[in-house]
C-alpha cells in the first residue's frame, strides 16, 4: 500500500470515527426524519455530498467546484433540519439563516474568485493524486459537520426554546463577525483589482489592524452560532461546542493562516515594508500585538 493511500485510509477513518462520536453524544436529544434522528442523517449527507462531486471533479482534473460544494452542503443540512423541526419557531428559524446567510456568501465569493483565478495552488500537488484528492473532499466532509454541528442540533432539537438573552448575544456576535469578513473580503478584492496593487500586500482598511481580518470574523461567526445554540442543548449535547474550538485549529494550525503566512513570506522575504507590517501587525486579533 503506496503512502498516499494510507494516508487517505487513515483521513477516512478518522474523520467516520470522530463524525460517528459527536453523532453518538448528540442524536438522542435530535427529532428524526426519513426514521434517522437529524444529526444522523446530517453526517451521511455531510461526506455523501463531497464524495460524489469528487467523483467528476477528479475524472476533468479540477477544483472549481470545491469550495461550492461545501457552501451547498452547508445550506443542505440547514434545511434538513428545518424541516424535521416542523413547526419552525423564531428561534429555528434565525439559526437556520445563520447558516444559509453565511454559506451563500462566502460559497458565491469563493466560486467566482475561483472561475477568475482559473485554480486554487492548495491543489497544485493534490488532485493529480486520487488518494490525496479524496482526503481533501472527506476533510471538507468533515469541516461541514462539525462546523455547523452546534447550530443544526439547536435546530433539531425536541426541546422548544424561546429568544433569549444567550440566543441574542450569540446572532449579535455572529453579525459582527460576519460584517468584519465581508469587509475584509470585499476590501481586498477591491485592492487587487487594482494593477498597481498586483505585487503589493494590503495594509489598508481593517488589514491596517490584523494580518487576517476575515479569519478573525470567521472565528467570531462560529463563537457566536455556539452561543446562540447553548439554550437548545443539554447533557452530552455540549460536545457539539467542538464547533468554535474546531474553526479555531483549522484556520491558525493547519489550513488558513499557517498556508498564507509561509506564501507571503516567501513572496516578500526581501521586503522591508513587509517585514515592519508583519513586525507591527497583529497576525489575528486587531490590537493584540
Amino acid at each position: 500500500m503506496n503512502n498516499s493511500k494510507s494516508r487517505a485510509l487513515v483521513v477516512v477513518s478518522v474523520s467516520v470515527l470522530l463524525t460517528y462520536a459527536i453523532v453518538s453524544a448528540t442524536r438522542n436529544g435530535s427529532v428524526e426524519l426519513a426514521h434517522m434522528s437529524v444529526i444522523s442523517l446530517c453526517a451521511v449527507v455531510a461526506f455523501a455530498v463531497q464524495w460524489l462531486v469528487f467523483i467528476p471533479s477528479y475524472v476533468y482534473q479540477t477544483e472549481r467546484f470545491y469550495d461550492l460544494t461545501g457552501s451547498v452542503t452547508f445550506v443542505c443540512l440547514s434545511i434538513i433540519a428545518l424541516i424535521a423541526a416542523k413547526p419552525i419557531s423564531l428561534y429555528e428559524g434565525l439559526l437556520a439563516c445563520m447558516i444559509i446567510i453565511w454559506a451563500c456568501r462566502l460559497g458565491s465569493y469563493l466560486f467566482l474568485r475561483i472561475l477568475k483565478d482559473g485554480k486554487d495552488d492548495r491543489f497544485n500537488d493534490i488532485k493529480q493524486d486520487k488518494y490525496r484528492f479524496f482526503s481533501a473532499w472527506t476533510l471538507q466532509g468533515l469541516w461541514v459537520f462539525i462546523t455547523s454541528i452546534s447550530l443544526i442540533t439547536a435546530i433539531a432539537s425536541h426541546q422548544q426554546v424561546e429568544m433569549g438573552a444567550l440566543a441574542y448575544l450569540g446572532i449579535f456576535v455572529w453579525a459582527v463577525g460576519f460584517v468584519i469578513e465581508v469587509v475584509a473580503d470585499r476590501q481586498k478584492q477591491v485592492f487587487r483589482k487594482e494593477t498597481k496593487n498586483q505585487h503589493v500586500f494590503i495594509t489598508t482598511g481593517l488589514w491596517k489592524f490584523s494580518r487576517h481580518p476575515n479569519y478573525f470574523g470567521e472565528i467570531l461567526i462560529w463563537l457566536g452560532a455556539a452561543i446562540a445554540s447553548l439554550p437548545a442543548i443539554s447533557h452530552w449535547q455540549y460536545v457539539v461546542l467542538i464547533s468554535p474550538v474546531f474553526v479555531i485549529i483549522l484556520l491558525t494550525k493547519v489550513s488558513g493562516i499557517p498556508l498564507l503566512e509561509a506564501k507571503a513570506d516567501l513572496k516578500w522575504k526581501d521586503n522591508v515594508d513587509y517585514a515592519n507590517y508583519k513586525a507591527n501587525t497583529p497576525v489575528l486579533i486587531p490590537f493584540l500585538k
